[in-house]
């Protein structure tokens, strides 16, 4: 608990539920807030993580509703994803 209080102060209840999960979800959550939209084959570019754990740590942060997908217009089988959360 000293490590959650010992933080900067993020109140969002976003990123508390972020920091429950796995380090791959947390470091995509990170990227999606720096590059705000990015396919999963995008992800797994920027995170250097291989496909299978980008998709996982996907639909844990989407589990915990913090990451938004939708469908691309340019490539209807590609989904976008965006952080739903306050960017800090």
């Amino acid at each position: 608990m000293s490590t959650s209080e010992a933080t900067s102060g993020e109140t969002d209840p976003g990123w508390e539920a972020v920091r429950e999960l796995p380090p791959s979800a947390k470091l995509v959550a990170k990227v999606l807030e720096y590059q705000e939209t990015l396919t999963q084959s995008q992800l797994a570019e920027e995170t250097l993580l291989p496909p299978r754990t980008v998709r996982y740590a996907l639909n844990r942060l989407e589990e915990v509703g913090v990451v938004e997908s939708r469908f691309s217009f340019s490539d209807a089988r590609k989904r976008l994803y965006s952080l739903s959360i306050d960017a800090r």
